[in-house]
């Protein structure tokens, strides 16, 4: 999976202007923040997991950190980030450009609370030069979420 089965999802929803292919690297925080011209909180990233050896994905604000504590505590478990040789197997994106859609059957995404603070976001596009721009209401409503959590820290200094 990639850019363009991504593209191809939204052009099916209507929403192909969304997705938007850069010149520049968006494969971190601030190189998509500095390719979309925004803030690095307005980033989603999207972090891949391994609980209970099954895949997750946990989408966040970009300026954020997942904290152990929090995340043990929601998943039981202490966080652990999937390998990255495994991602693209295991998701359907390779790293840096992990998003929450169209990914492999039976992967859980959860939404992280400091993304609840924007009216605008920019998750991934499928590989490591796209995003797409969506509402915090569409973004819950393209992606099959499994529920919100509170996972993350260091965002509420920043509300």
């Amino acid at each position: 999976m990639s850019y363009q089965t991504a593209k191809q999802y939204f052009d099916q929803l209507g929403l192909a202007e969304r997705v938007t292919h850069l010149d520049e690297s968006s494969a971190t925080v601030l190189e998509a923040a500095q390719a979309l011209n925004c803030e690095p909180a307005h980033i989603a990233k999207t972090l891949s997991f391994l609980v209970n050896e099954q895949p997750i994905l946990v989408v966040m604000a970009g300026d954020t950190k997942v904290d152990n504590h929090k995340f043990k505590t929601e998943f039981r478990q202490r966080p652990r980030m999937m390998p990255g040789a495994q991602v693209e197997d295991a998701i359907g994106h390779a790293p840096g450009g992990v998003c929450p859609f169209v990914t492999k059957p039976g992967v859980k995404i959860f939404l992280d609370a400091s993304l609840k603070r924007f009216a605008t976001i920019y998750p991934g596009g499928g590989d490591d030069h796209s995003a797409v721009k969506l509402s915090l209401d569409e973004l819950e409503k393209y992606i099959d979420v499994e529920r919100w959590v509170d996972v993350c820290k260091g965002w509420l200094v920043n509300a």
